[in-house]
C-alpha cells in the first residue's frame, strides 16, 4: 500500500491506523487510552493552548495525522504544534509540526524511542520531540542543534520542568502531571 492509497482507505475505517514502512498499524485496541495518558496529554495540550492563543501557531491532539513526506510514514501523536500556512489550512494530515510530544505507554514506548523518531526527525521543520512517561512522572526532550543533524537529549528535570524552546514555554512538573 502507498501512503496515498493509505490515507484515502483510512477515511473509510471505524478506528484509527498508523502507516510505517508500507504496513498499517491499529492505533489504540479497543480498550483506549489509560487515565494517566489521557490526563497528562490534556495537562499539555491545555497548557500550549493557552501560552499560544493569538499567535500563528496551533495545537492539535491525538486525532490529528502527520504526513512524514520524507519516508510516507503516518502517525498520530499525542500532540502537536505546527504554525506554517500550509498545515493551518490542511483539514486531515500535518506536513510541518515544529513541536511533537508523544506521552508513553508500555505497548508504544520502544516505538516512540525509536523508529518512530527515527522517521519523526526527517521534518525538516521539527524542531523538538518530547516524550512523557505517566508512571513514573519523567520526561526527555530532543531538541534539534543548530546543523540540522543532531539533536541534543534533555533530561527530566521536576525543580526546573519541561522546557520547550520552540514554542518557548516552561510547564512546571506539577502541572504536567496535575490530576495523576
Amino acid at each position: 500500500m502507498t501512503a496515498q492509497e493509505f490515507s484515502a482507505w483510512e477515511l473509510d475505517q471505524p478506528e484509527r491506523h498508523e502507516f510505517f514502512r508500507g504496513e498499517v498499524f491499529r492505533v489504540f485496541g479497543m480498550g483506549g487510552a489509560r487515565r494517566e495518558h489521557v490526563r497528562v496529554t490534556m495537562n499539555i495540550a491545555r497548557s500550549l493552548d493557552n501560552h499560544l492563543r493569538g499567535t500563528p501557531c496551533q495545537v492539535y491532539m491525538a486525532d490529528m495525522k502527520v504526513h512524514v513526506a520524507a519516508t510516507g510514514d503516518m502517525f498520530y501523536p499525542d500532540i502537536l504544534v505546527t504554525c506554517d500556512p500550509q498545515d493551518l489550512r490542511a483539514s486531515l494530515e500535518m506536513h510541518n509540526p515544529k513541536l511533537i510530544i508523544e506521552v508513553l505507554s508500555p505497548s508504544t514506548a520502544t516505538f516512540d524511542r525509536g523508529d518512530k523518531f527515527l522517521s519523526y526527525r526527517r521534518i525538516d521543520a521539527l524542531q523538538e520531540y518530547a516524550l512523557v512517561d505517566p508512571h513514573a512522572k519523567t520526561f526527555e526532550v530532543y531538541r534539534r542543534q543548530a546543523n540540522l543533524r543532531d539533536w541534543l537529549l534533555t533530561q527530566g528535570n521536576t525543580e526546573e520542568g519541561m522546557v520547550l524552546h520552540s514554542v518557548a514555554l516552561t510547564l512546571p512538573a506539577d502541572v504536567l502531571f496535575e490530576n495523576v
